[in-house]
């Protein structure tokens, strides 16, 4: 694939996020709407474009964890906001920042991680897992070698412990599984096909009323 071809050839490890959702979206899985732009003047025209509330973020191939440099602005309901939040990420003084990603701000009611390693053994396994700030601290994933069936996809769903989750309460829908069942094996079939794809990491998938949207994705790349 093109995306990841050029991005061995400039010696990236990994992919930024913008490319990380491009390279998911080639197949099939939903994400968010999100420009990347290199002027304040474009930022503001990418908020009206997407709608507001957007999210402001440090964009690059180096910038894996924005959140330990302060790169990410959230919530801005209007111009000013997105245009002072804009100076403040490109005058970091931590990290040089020369695009910035602009995005959709997505709630969501339940937050899901779907990634995918490679075993030196089994070759590219699919996780699947309770998401955002408690992906660590719960350690609630399940695991599936690549390429997944849509049955095995489901039988991940059914493995964690927080399976009800997935579930209907308090007034929310229940969360699609045969969008989430696409989507883990979409996440096997990206494995199955690029051997320099390493690692990926969608935290958080959020849910919104009752559908799957990757709100951030990471690439990891190595040689074949």
């Amino acid at each position: 694939m093109k995306l990841i071809e050029e991005a061995l050839k400039r010696g990236a490890t990994t992919l930024s996020e913008h490319e990380s959702k491009k390279l998911l979206t080639e197949y099939k899985i939903p994400v968010t709407q999100e420009k990347v732009v290199s002027t304040e003047n474009d930022a503001v025209a990418a908020a009206s474009e997407i709608g507001y509330p957007v999210v402001l973020k440090g964009s690059g191939d180096e910038l894996a964890h924005k959140t330990e440099f302060n790169l990410i602005a959230l919530d801005l309901r209007k111009e000013d906001e997105v245009r002072e939040a804009f100076k403040r990420l490109t005058t970091n003084p931590k990290v040089a920042v020369k695009e910035v990603l602009v995005q959709q701000m997505v709630k969501g009611d339940r937050e899901l991680v779907v990634g995918l390693t490679r075993d030196p053994q089994f070759g590219p396994c699919v996780m699947f897992g309770i998401g955002g700030i408690f992906t660590e601290i719960l350690k609630d994933t399940s695991f599936r070698v690549a390429p997944l069936t849509r049955w095995d996809a489901m039988d991940m769903m059914n493995d964690i412990r927080g399976k009800k989750i997935l579930d209907a309460f308090r007034g929310k829908p229940a969360i699609d599984r045969e969008i989430l069942a696409d989507i883990l094996m979409a996440v096997g079939q990206i494995g199955m096909e690029h051997e320099s794809v390493k690692e990926i990491d969608i935290n958080p998938l959020k849910v919104i009323n009752g559908k799957p949207v990757a709100v951030d994705a990471l690439v990891v790349l190595g040689k074949d």
